[in-house]
């Protein structure tokens, strides 16, 4: 009888298909977490380059990490997209990456979803009245030392992007069931500071979403749909 109940629910979250918008807002009130996990606490999970490659260094220390928060972007169309950027040839770090809109949490933020929100205002001009968030994955621990909170939102359209060219070069949307689908989730291996690095990887067209952007989707995908 719980089976049959179960699936009962399943198929009415479902109704609109696993990828439509009401499915996902659906499934993040069951998987997502309200408050930002706190480090160390009982709710604390972190993901992270580690998760593949155990004998990274060097160790991973949450405590140690540098807090960094992402907004991830639901963009709600007849078929949803996630709203990326490509960061600038020319960075001295993670040039012409794909990331979220995102970075440090500043002091003056006070909370990884606000500086997710100012983040994504400096970066690409994406109002604070055209999101609404739905909560929090896992943290992402990053090789780089940075202890990433991502935050999940919808972001109503009619928004007008104006990129920052210091931080984005490029900004563009990926449907949803493309980054759902663990079929695209392609598990590399490249040499880094002398060590076998294993790493997901997502090429889209003539994006190609790789390293930490990759492993949150990665996670967001276990979570919501694994």
């Amino acid at each position: 009888m719980l089976a049959e109940q179960k699936a009962a629910g399943d198929g009415d979250r479902d109704r609109g298909g696993p990828y439509s918008l009401e499915s996902f807002v659906a499934r993040s009130r069951d998987h997502l977490y309200a408050s930002p996990p706190a480090i160390g606490g009982p709710l604390s999970n972190p993901g992270g380059d580690h998760a593949l490659n155990s004998d990274f260094s060097p160790p991973f220390d949450e405590k140690a990490a540098r807090p960094a928060a992402v907004l991830i972007p639901v963009v709600r169309r007849p078929d949803p997209t996630v709203l990326l950027t490509q960061r600038p040839s020319a960075m001295r770090s993670h040039a012409g990456q794909v990331a979220f809109p995102g970075g440090k949490v500043d002091p003056e933020d006070g909370t990884p979803l606000n500086a997710a929100l100012r983040e994504a205002e400096e970066e690409v001009g994406l109002g604070r009245r055209f999101v609404t968030p739905l909560g929090y994955l896992d943290p992402y621990l990053t090789g780089s030392g940075f202890r990433i909170i991502p935050v999940v939102s919808v972001v109503e359209p009619g928004f007008r992007l104006t990129l920052n060219p210091d931080e984005v070069e490029a900004a563009f949307e990926v449907p949803l069931a493309f980054l759902m689908n663990p079929v695209n989730h392609e598990l590399r291996s490249a040499e880094w500071q002398g060590q076998l690095r294993r790493y997901y990887a997502m090429p889209y067209g003539e994006r190609f979403i790789w390293g930490a952007t990759a492993g949150i989707i990665h996670n967001m995908y276990q979570k919501f749909y694994g």
